[in-house]
């Protein structure tokens, strides 16, 4: 935050999600901590670098500042200009209805890997409770003891062959 301070076009910041900035939060789907978010105030992105402090100096040079927009077109690759020329010719009620089409898209992903991996936990437990009842029925018929008594003849010479 230091390093960003003084600047006019990037800002660099923490919020308590906790107490006063709980709305913000919530606003931008803060899920746990610790979150990192970037990229346009309309539009924040989940940050998936590096977490030390060379990794986030380096991304935050890169990327932090003006950025590819409507407001900006000249940053705009000749593909990112065609996509955001087209969604300004688009009416208000047909890119709200795109809008809440792609988070409705969005809410399900979540929800259908949520439920993924609360059947894929249940699985690991039921196959994790079978193995350990498996486990301890071998250990409780005697294992450790014909170990012991595998140890103690090998130390009293007892030959390796097998009696019938």
């Amino acid at each position: 935050m230091e390093d960003f301070k003084d600047s006019s076009t990037a800002l660099v910041a923490d919020v308590d999600c906790t107490t006063e900035g709980k709305s913000l939060c919530e606003k931008f789907e803060v899920k746990g901590y610790p979150t990192i978010k970037h990229g346009d105030p309309n539009a924040m992105e989940d940050y998936q670098g590096g977490r030390t402090y060379d990794d986030m100096k380096a991304f935050a040079d890169e990327n932090l500042g003006p950025s590819c927009g409507p407001a900006s077109l000249d940053l705009c690759s000749d593909d990112k200009k065609a996509v955001i020329e087209k969604f300004m010719k688009m009416s208000a009620g047909k890119r709200d209805a795109k809008i809440r089409k792609w988070e409705k898209d969005l809410t399900k992903i979540d929800s259908d890997f949520d439920a993924f991996t609360k059947d894929l936990q249940a699985r690991y437990e039921a196959a994790n409770s079978k193995k350990e009842k498996e486990e301890k029925e071998i250990k409780d018929s005697g294992l450790g003891l014909m170990k012991a008594v595998a140890a103690h003849r090998k130390a009293s010479g007892e030959s390796s062959k097998e009696e019938l």
